[in-house]
């Protein structure tokens, strides 16, 4: 019989131990560890997460439970209390690398984008998670309510989370934007009506951005000449505009959807797209929407296991790692299923001793004597 390491070692073999032991050292806080180290905390939360646990004591009971099963990985004894101060103390900054380690890889992996351009093309959104007050008093949101907000920019290549900011429930998304966001020159970038700002729209295009949203109903609109050529089904109007303080024009191309009737109006500066290819661009702009639901639903994202601002961003950092481990696993083994089927299966199987690949194989195709496939390793 071929000998497997268990399900969760062979997920976690791409992340380098002693690249992850490097940055942790740098983001590192305080006196020295003695008996712990961020590796057996970062192993914790991502188990954790994998797994569903519901609490620090549920995380601890579990590890316990498991404890003849993860020898390999290299772990420290964790005690509830241990993991609850490092969660607080120590830097979540670190997590913040390893997850930009794992884009890395993933990216060259992951399948390109359905448009007709190679540009990157990026889905910008934010989405607002609510917070007792009394609990998280940094998270003010309202008078008597907290919250806080994911601000994300999702990557149409493979859809993977690529910007990532978190802050208080009061903080504007077009403030994010304006201050924070750095989009590369020649991306496209597509984002709802709450980014509206014309000032941000110049600041875009002198940077040689992209950008495909939908206009307001009350925008200050100079209608310019109609672009010629036939138009696409569904296609109404498609003509130049100039918005008040913008110098240069831009473009509008008007949409109906052809099941329920609905007409959009969406404005650009991409002048050498179809203007069905620009109504199928902002169509794209759902599929963040579909991620925040998913890390909602299946990470845990929506509850938190401290309180600090570095506790809430060290669990936000590593259930965004456990995504990319799961994609990274999607587009390498090409296994055809939904990530949330994978990650049903893997929460079923995480401390089993199998072949990662045949765990997702139907029965008779499932190779159990074969050599074990290193598939991290293979990049």
């Amino acid at each position: 019989m071929a000998h497997y390491n268990t399900i969760l070692s062979q997920i976690t073999a791409l992340i380098t131990r002693h690249v992850f032991d490097d940055h942790a050292e740098i983001h590192h806080s305080g006196q020295k560890f003695r008996a712990y180290d961020r590796w057996s905390q970062f192993m914790a939360m991502l188990i954790g997460q994998l797994s569903g646990r519901k609490s620090l004591r549920d995380i601890v009971d579990n590890l316990k439970a498991q404890q003849y099963r993860l020898y390999h990985l290299g772990m420290k004894p964790t005690s509830r209390a241990t993991l609850a101060r490092v969660n607080e103390k120590q830097p979540a900054s670190l997590y913040q690398i390893i997850f930009y380690e794992l884009l890395k890889k993933c990216q060259m992996v992951s399948p390109g984008h359905k448009f007709s351009f190679k540009n990157k093309l990026y889905l910008l959104d934010t989405t607002t998670i609510d917070l007792c007050l009394s609990v998280f008093p940094w998270a003010q949101f309202r008078k008597r309510k907290g919250a806080i907000k994911l601000h994300m920019g999702i990557d149409a290549d493979g859809y993977l989370p690529t910007f990532m900011d978190m802050t208080d429930g009061k903080v504007h998304e077009i403030n994010w934007a304006k201050e924070t966001l750095k989009l590369p020159k020649g991306s496209f970038a597509v984002f709802d009506r709450g980014f509206t700002d014309y000032s941000w729209y110049s600041t875009l295009m002198a940077d040689g951005i992209f950008f495909v949203t939908r206009l307001k109903s009350n925008a200050d609109v100079e209608y310019l000449l109609k672009r010629a050529g036939r138009k696409s089904p569904g296609v109404t109007n498609d003509q130049q505009i100039k918005l008040k303080g913008i110098d240069d024009p831009l473009r509008l191309v008007a949409y109906t959807d052809l099941e329920t009737g609905q007409e959009y109006r969406f404005v650009t500066n991409a002048h050498h797209l179809k203007a069905a290819e620009i109504a199928a661009i902002y169509k794209e702009r759902w599929k963040i929407e579909l991620f925040f639901k998913w890390i909602k639903q299946n990470l845990k994202i929506k509850t938190f296991l401290g309180t600090s601002p570095n506790a809430v961003l060290t669990q936000v950092w590593i259930a965004l790692c456990v995504y990319l481990l799961i994609a990274y696993l999607n587009f390498k083994a090409k296994l055809g299923a939904s990530m949330q089927q994978i990650l049903r299966v893997l929460q079923l199987n995480l401390f089993e001793r199998r072949d990662l690949v045949d765990l997702f194989r139907p029965p008779d195709r499932q190779q159990p004597v074969s050599p074990q496939i290193l598939l991290w390793n293979q990049l």
